[in-house]
């Protein structure tokens, strides 16, 4: 049995959102809800995502976004045998928050995916792709999509449940060995909006150059 979690960043994920749209796609998801959603705790976060974990039997995939994605990794420290694959979309740039070193700098033991913008204000492209890199997780590049919820669009969302679907397909054959990365190949992907320009993307894969980044 697998339990998707839904863990919002700040001022949780409103009815519009995409977590949201998710949430009622996916029968039996659980919310995290923080006891303030206006102060990034990152301890208090953590814990109440590990609370969660403890309540649902078997394990879990994680859909996180912003701040949300910083508490599902630091509460993975501890109960990582128990998550399955992670969906951290538009993580919140740690440095901001002075958490950086309570984070994992390793390959995460489960697949990852960490979906970013080029022009996200809480984090940029390259240290996106670099947190990334770290975790060993697959990089997605929305082009730009500002910090992806509501605001920049990100209502009904398909290609995220095709995501999570991935990670589950992904989970379902993961052993003990360190896991690969489940992308058909090791180079980042990005998100191509569609000529109508409407909430559909379609995949692609490319490598984006340094100067891109913003590397150095």
């Amino acid at each position: 049995m697998t339990t998707l979690l839904i863990i919002p960043g700040l001022h949780s994920s409103g009815p519009t959102h995409w977590q949201t749209w998710m949430e009622e796609q996916l029968p039996g998801t659980v919310r995290v809800i923080q006891s303030d959603w206006s102060k990034a705790d990152l301890p208090t976060w953590s814990a109440r995502v590990r609370r969660d974990i403890a309540r649902n039997p078997g394990r879990h995939i994680i859909a996180a976004h912003s701040f949300g994605a910083l508490a599902a990794l630091h509460a993975t420290v501890r109960d990582a045998d128990r998550i399955a694959g992670a969906l951290l979309v538009a993580p919140a740039d740690p440095d901001t928050f002075n958490v950086a070193d309570d984070l994992p700098r390793d390959p995460l033991p489960f697949p990852a995916v960490v979906v970013a913008s080029s022009n996200d204000p809480w984090m940029s492209l390259w240290k996106a792709a670099d947190w990334a890199d770290r975790w060993g997780a697959d990089f997605v590049n929305l082009g730009d999509a500002g910090h992806i919820n509501t605001e920049a669009g990100f209502g009904p969302w398909p290609e995220a449940l095709d995501l999570v679907e991935r990670l589950r397909r992904r989970a379902n054959h993961i052993s003990n060995q360190r896991p690969t990365r489940f992308s058909e190949s090791k180079r980042p992907m990005s998100w191509k909006r569609d000529a109508t320009g409407s909430a559909g993307f379609r995949l692609r894969r490319s490598v984006p150059s340094a100067n891109r980044l913003g590397a150095g």
